[in-house]
């Protein structure tokens, strides 16, 4: 039987030839070699210090998701949701940030409004977590239908008056309230989006590898992962370890609104970090629960992301999306855990249907 590294190791390896063959596929049929296309990406992406910067941008918010979808996979559960509570988050921070007195200072600003963002996507994984610890309602169910509720209440609330009028966007954020951009220090990174809030996550990151599951509460969850039925045997709150792994996955994940909404925009418009939530849980799967390898995936799929923009003249940006789909779809089927859930989606669509 392998190891788990080399089974890891092997599942990383499957997803990035597939990448890489999707990628050659799509630049053959637009008539260009592959090599010098993934020489243009490169040169478009790390190849500048511009382009690495607009890299550890886009890798940023993606990093918070995958922090999230990975604190919920611990004690078994697939968040899904991360994509609404990223959106519901960046909505709360944007509104609460526009009415900020512009004399505030920002070591009060910035502390009380990434509060708000992870409080916010806390509350709207508070469903789902409710539903999966008291009535056993799946949370893959439940969190993609609170990403579409999230995507209709926050077009009505934008159309209510938080947005300006005649646009779908918010009131910029009080100026104490913004995260500094690394152009500010590092000269060759001006003109990037690049922003303190990837510090943000990497303090996420390492909280969320090496502290929280030496508390009681992060080792307990890390048992209900591996085998519920004997943690209640042993009186472990089952019920409330899956509630809390939910509810903190869903603050990480509002987190990632400090990326977006205060480190780039400085106020919310309607899509303003789509897709982030997803691929998060490509990255939880790439990464395998480790911090570097987490790290490693959140650049990759940064760099895909980029590298789309890179390549626009010769190859649609769309096609870079289906390398990016190709690698998450790879990794996913690659992981037990999620190959085991799909063996288990006949069953509970038939439990539905006779619940129903």
């Amino acid at each position: 039987m392998r190891s788990r590294v080399e089974a890891d190791l092997l599942a990383m390896t499957i997803g990035l030839a597939l990448g890489w063959l999707a990628f050659s596929l799509i630049v053959f049929a637009y008539g260009e070699a592959p090599v010098s296309m993934a020489g243009q990406l490169w040169s478009g992406t790390w190849g500048t210090a511009y382009g690495a910067g607009q890299v550890l941008f886009k890798a940023t918010p993606i990093l918070f998701s995958g922090i999230a979808v990975q604190l919920a996979l611990r004690v078994g559960l697939f968040n899904i949701g991360a994509e609404g509570q990223m959106a519901v988050a960046s909505l709360a921070v944007a509104s609460v940030g526009a009415h900020l007195g512009p004399t505030m200072p920002g070591f009060v600003a910035l502390p009380l409004l990434l509060l708000v963002a992870a409080s916010a996507g806390a509350l709207w994984a508070l469903g789902p977590a409710l539903l999966r610890a008291r009535l056993g309602a799946h949370e893959v169910i439940s969190t993609i239908m609170t990403n579409r509720i999230a995507d209709a209440l926050i077009s009505l609330l934008l159309g209510l008056g938080l947005a300006q009028k005649g646009t779908v966007r918010t009131p910029d954020v009080a100026p104490g309230a913004r995260m500094r951009r690394l152009g500010d220090w590092v000269s060759s990174l001006q003109g990037s989006a690049a922003n303190t809030s990837i510090f943000v996550a990497l303090l996420a990151l390492l909280m969320a590898a090496f502290l929280w599951p030496r508390t009681r509460a992060g080792r307990e969850q890390l048992l209900v992962g591996q085998n519920p039925d004997a943690c209640r045997a042993e009186g472990i709150p089952v019920a409330r370890r899956l509630t809390q792994a939910l509810v903190l996955s869903g603050a990480v994940a509002g987190l990632a609104s400090s990326a977006t909404v205060l480190g780039y925009k400085g106020y919310y418009e309607q899509g303003l970090g789509a897709g982030a939530g997803f691929t998060g849980l490509a990255v939880a799967l790439l990464g395998r629960g480790r911090a570097s390898g987490m790290v490693f995936a959140a650049l990759l799929f940064g760099t895909l992301d980029q590298g789309g923009l890179a390549l626009n003249a010769t190859i649609p940006r769309e096609a870079m999306q289906i390398v990016q789909a190709v690698v998450m779809l790879a990794v996913a089927l690659s992981d037990e855990r999620v190959r085991a859930w799909i063996i288990k989606v006949p069953a509970l669509l038939s439990k539905e249907k006779v619940t129903a």
